[in-house]
């Protein structure tokens, strides 16, 4: 069965531009709109049977699209958002963006197959949300600033949290302090690191480009980027990691490396996970407010479906968790 991919290859246009060509968009030139339906009548292409044209009836049901579905951030997020949608008799389907352009995520989008989104995955790019986005069919996304109809905004002050961060770390008298990095691509992690820079540059420190590693945010990454830093010998007074995953994957490999946390090294993570206060010692932290984000992002999202107006943008604060993994330095 041919899909809107399909179509898009055999008329040699983008993806997203075989999306508003069959969607009648007036973005689409007369005669683009014309090669892309020619491809469509050449596949025979059919829209999902979820996939109606703007007359169609609510599936009464909204998608999630992660990067990942697992880990203690997004569990939490999919929670907050599965009590909303229950609250308004709402399905959720979650679905993974693992794939990018190719994935089922955005098909979901493309083909509407739902009746809105909430998205929190940097793999799918501005075109595509753009592209699918409109009054009928609303976004809510939640991993960057976007502009386009029917896109609204819900993110964390991540730069405030960065420098929150590293000011706190600054504030022990930590002048050598590492950046355990998420994605090079990831719009929260360019947030935290711009945050982390405002402070080390107000105090008149200096980053050390050997103590920037990538940890990917997950946990493994945080353990093998702080082996890494282990086997170049110098060590700094404290690390950042920009989130707690990676934070308890770093305690883990410091660990082995008999290095006690925070006698010898301080660290800080971000995000406040459940298991940041129980693991040992407990992880001071920034909080970011994982159920009450999603929780706002799902009913914007139920008031937009039902024709309310809302703002476009809203950002949520953060909130430093001290608990026992940082020491001043002596």
């Amino acid at each position: 069965m041919a899909t809107i991919k399909d179509v898009a290859k055999l008329a040699g246009v983008a993806l997203s531009t075989a999306s508003y060509a069959m969607s009648g968009d007036s973005k689409v030139s007369a005669k683009t709109r014309e090669k892309v339906l020619e491809a469509a009548r050449q596949l025979n292409y059919q829209k999902n049977g979820f996939a109606m044209d703007l007359k169609r009836s609510r599936t009464n049901t909204i998608a999630l699209i992660l990067t990942d579905l697992s880990g203690p951030y997004y569990s939490e997020l999919i929670r907050s958002i599965q009590d909303v949608a229950l609250s308004n008799s709402y399905d959720l389907i979650a679905c993974s963006s693992m794939g990018g352009k190719d994935s089922t995520a955005v098909r979901f989008l493309l083909e509407k197959r739902v009746d809105g989104a909430i998205v929190l995955a940097h793999n799918i790019t501005d075109e595509i949300l753009q592209a699918a986005g409109s009054s009928r069919f609303p976004i809510v996304v939640m991993d960057r600033l976007i502009a386009g109809e029917g896109l609204i905004n819900v993110v964390v002050d991540g730069e405030l949290g960065g420098y929150s961060a590293t000011r706190y770390l600054i504030d022990k008298g930590h002048q050598h302090i590492a950046y355990i990095s998420g994605p090079a691509n990831s719009y929260d992690n360019a947030l935290r690191y711009k945050g982390f820079m405002r402070a080390m540059h107000e105090a008149g420190l200096e980053e050390k480009a050997k103590w920037k590693l990538n940890g990917g945010f997950i946990r493994e990454g945080g353990y093998k980027s702080t082996k890494m830093m282990l086997m170049q010998g110098e060590l700094p007074s404290a690390i950042f990691y920009a989130n707690d995953e990676m934070a308890v994957g770093g305690m883990k490999a410091l660990e082995e490396g008999g290095i006690s946390v925070p006698e010898d090294i301080s660290v800080i993570g971000f995000d406040d996970i459940q298991l940041a206060e129980y693991i040992q010692p407990p992880l001071t932290t920034i909080r970011q407010p994982m159920y009450e984000s999603g929780s706002l992002a799902s009913h914007l999202l139920f008031q937009m479906l039902n024709g309310d107006t809302v703002n476009d943008f809203y950002k949520l604060k953060i909130e430093l968790v001290e608990r026992q993994s940082v020491l001043p330095q002596k």
